[in-house]
């Protein structure tokens, strides 16, 4: 049984930094690709940043720089930091698992950035 359960969201001040924590659960996680995924109402959800079973990463433009995203494997954990935060990051943000070809997410987790 697949299962993400994301954590770390919360409301943060410009400039301000958050870590995203996902834990998963099911088989052949570490070959298969991560990533994390944000949505806002009215809008399509929309790609922040994956890594491959490998460790190779891609991040959306406007998250370069300032977003990491990482795993740990043993631990079926993927992380996304995120520096230098500003308003327009405020958004759902959901963990993804494509696994065997089907995408798998979490319940989301809220990040706000506001003064």
């Amino acid at each position: 049984q697949v299962q993400l359960v994301e954590s770390g969201g919360g409301l943060v001040q410009p400039g301000g930094s958050l870590r995203l924590s996902c834990a998963a659960s099911g088989s052949i996680f570490s070959v298969s690709a991560m990533g994390w995924y944000r949505q806002t109402p009215g809008k399509q959800r929309e790609l922040v940043a994956t890594i491959t079973g490998g460790g190779s990463t891609n991040y959306a433009d406007s998250v370069k720089g300032r977003f990491t995203i990482s795993r740990d494997n043993p631990k079926k954990m993927v992380y996304l930091q995120m520096n230098s935060l500003k308003p327009e990051d405020t958004a759902v943000y959901y963990c993804n698992w494509r696994r065997l070809g089907t995408d798998y997410w979490g319940q989301g987790t809220q990040v706000t950035v506001s003064s």
